[in-house]
């Protein structure tokens, strides 16, 4: 009976522990809070926008038009990493020609003075020749005329003597569904970036087995003469943090790695106690108390947050707070943001990129949405603006950043009074969301000398877009005015609608030249339009009775009924394109072939639409 007795004693002690582990972990890291669930039916998951978030495209594939893209035409570009240093944005990404694991590969550099100006992107680590002859071990295939697959989860790395650097990873994909990230790839590569723009020459820092100086194309990081250069090389090395971006990619066994499983895509960020938070992709989380060294336990699902395969970031941000930027669903849209007083209990969830444009160019492991998501980890750079900055994918085609506002919110309290001539330069779109294209601009420009917000495009895939996020009224009246430059090709529409993106009230300057409003699934004509003319628009409107008045330049008031009912109005837009609904939750995630959409390298007659003002009064 005693022995028995002290069995159980001891299985209650041991049951004991472990639920008291159990509830260290679930006190100790990071979990989600917030009520808001992202609904997958819509690209914008009906979340309410972050105010000012301006995304901007960086580059546009084009397979047709490469002098307007990469200068190559290539069509797979994803994986970006980002950076902030010596007063510019720096933005890496790979780029293969048409599909991902389908050599060859490259990675590029761009950069901006704002980060919404950027330069054409330039090749910082170019094309490498496999050796003929090579075998992958598991792998069927002997390598002849095989290029390198670039993979890397890390970018830029910034030293204590403020040198600055961008790396990447050569792997090795013997067909198109080999894994180049599998711990049997060749190494991965550092040359510095110079405060002139100028790149050093490309070393190697880590080889994978099997490789070494003796059969490779460039130096390993030891040979060189700069002793700068070395010493920048050794202090990357003696990092844990830095060393943990590099697990998919380096040996299995790399001593340099303290935690070996394949966790993907790290990021993290630094608690006042000097505790770190690692997240990696499916919202997988731990804590580290030796700045890397160690965990407290293997990687779990953060309490509460909703995240698939694509990457999740995490970050301080400027009012000494935390965000965590990522898909909230199974699917990779939309892309949101999601912010915590104290680095471990989230508690909103707000839009950051709520679109997807057509996926033009076929590819393999081609997949929708804005995804991948990096930002600027914190030794590499804080852009004065005291933003959030992150870089994104869309499609794995087209190159994206997008600048957050600090303090996060998603609400404004007074009335609307731009009239964008008299803002501050500079200050005209601090409360916009801007969806800004290379081909489909949304920006502040002059016209007969006064400044305007513009919508341009001529891009026949997408649009261009942008929001004012107002006071939630159920009664209210918005006047804005508006300059087409022409009525016989594009259009613009307006939209008043709820805090979830749901519309009530859509206008259109069509591009027959007629002004009209949406009735249900018909539309009714208000007015025709010139082009070159100036139109005052003034809408009164009553959510309850779900009613509108209308007026243009001050004539013919009308009467009108809500296309769809609304509790209430928090959000004006304009947009030069129809509304997506593709892809929906039910759309295959690869694409069966890789035929590119018809027309893809068609032009389009620009469309120019000019916004003056925008104003509201709450009634």
């Amino acid at each position: 009976m005693v022995q028995f007795n002290n069995i159980n004693k001891g299985i209650i002690t041991l049951f004991l522990i472990i639920c008291v582990c159990s509830l260290q972990a679930q006190n100790d890291t990071v979990r989600y809070v917030g009520k808001t669930l992202s609904n997958i039916d819509y690209h914008h998951g009906q979340l309410s926008p972050a105010v000012g978030v301006h995304a901007t495209q960086v580059m546009r594939a084009s397979r047709e038009h490469p002098e307007k893209a990469d200068g190559f035409g290539w069509t797979y570009n994803h994986a970006t990493n980002m950076a902030y240093w010596n007063g510019t944005f720096y933005l890496n990404y790979l780029s293969d020609p048409v599909g991902e694991h389908i050599p060859p590969s490259q990675t590029l550099l761009v950069t901006s003075k704002d980060g919404e100006q950027w330069g054409m992107p330039k090749v910082i680590f170019p094309i490498y020749r496999i050796p003929d002859g090579y075998q992958k071990e598991g792998v069927d295939g002997v390598a002849k005329n095989l290029d390198a697959t670039m993979h890397q989860r890390m970018g830029f790395f910034t030293a204590s003597n403020n040198r600055f650097f961008t790396l990447a990873f050569y792997g090795i994909s013997m067909n198109e569904k080999d894994s180049p990230n599998d711990g049997k790839g060749i190494g991965r590569v550092i040359r510095e970036i110079k405060k002139d723009g100028s790149l050093g020459p490309i070393h190697f820092i880590r080889y994978n087995k099997g490789w070494n100086a003796s059969n490779t194309n460039f130096p390993f990081y030891k040979s060189s003469k700069d002793k700068g250069f070395k010493k920048a090389c050794e202090e990357l090395l003696s990092q844990p943090l830095q060393m943990q971006q590099w697990v998919e990619e380096a040996d299995r066994d790399d001593p340099l790695i303290p935690l070996k499983k394949q966790y993907k895509a790290f990021s993290y960020y630094h608690l006042p106690n000097k505790n770190v938070v690692g997240l990696w992709k499916h919202a997988l989380t731990s804590i580290s108390k030796d700045e890397g060294k160690s965990w407290e336990y293997f990687p779990l699902r953060a309490l509460g947050f909703v995240n698939s395969n694509a990457k999740i970031w995490g970050q301080k941000t400027s009012d000494n707070r935390y965000a965590t930027v990522y898909n909230p669903s199974e699917y990779r849209w939309p892309l949101a943001i999601s912010t915590s007083n104290d680095g471990l209990n989230y508690t909103d969830l707000l839009l950051v990129h709520g679109e997807i444009t057509l996926m033009r160019y076929g590819g393999n492991y081609k997949s929708y949405g804005p995804q991948y998501v990096r930002g600027i980890t914190e030794n590499n750079g804080i852009p004065p603006d005291g933003k959030l900055w992150v870089s994104y994918s869309v499609n794995k085609e087209d190159v994206w950043v997008a600048s957050v506002p600090v303090p996060v919110t998603s609400e404004v309290n007074e009335d609307v009074n731009d009239v964008f001539n008299s803002l501050l330069d500079n200050e005209e779109l601090n409360f916009w969301n801007t969806y800004n294209l290379s081909w489909a601009s949304a920006k502040i420009e002059k016209k007969d000398n006064e400044k305007v917000l513009t919508l341009r495009d001529h891009d026949p895939f997408d649009y261009a877009r942008v929001e004012r996020v107002i006071p939630f009224a159920q009664e209210m009246e918005a006047t804005f005015v508006v300059i087409p430059e022409q009525n016989n090709h594009g259009l613009l529409q307006i939209e008043f609608q709820n805090k979830q993106g749901l519309p009530a009230i859509r206008l259109v300057f069509d591009n027959d030249g007629i002004l009209r409003t949406k009735a249900g699934s018909r539309f009714k004509n208000i007015t025709p339009y010139e082009a070159g003319k100036t139109y005052s628009i003034r809408v009164s409107l009553n959510t309850n009775s779900r009613s509108y008045k209308i007026s243009v330049n001050g004539e013919n008031e009308s009467n009108k009924i809500f296309y769809a009912p609304v509790d209430g109005v928090s959000r004006i837009m304009f947009r030069t394109g129809e509304q997506r609904h593709f892809p929906t939750p039910d759309t295959p995630a690869d694409r069966e072939d890789y035929d590119d959409l018809p027309n893809t390298g068609m032009l389009i007659p620009e469309a120019v639409f000019h916004i003056k003002s925008l104003n509201t009064k709450a009634l």
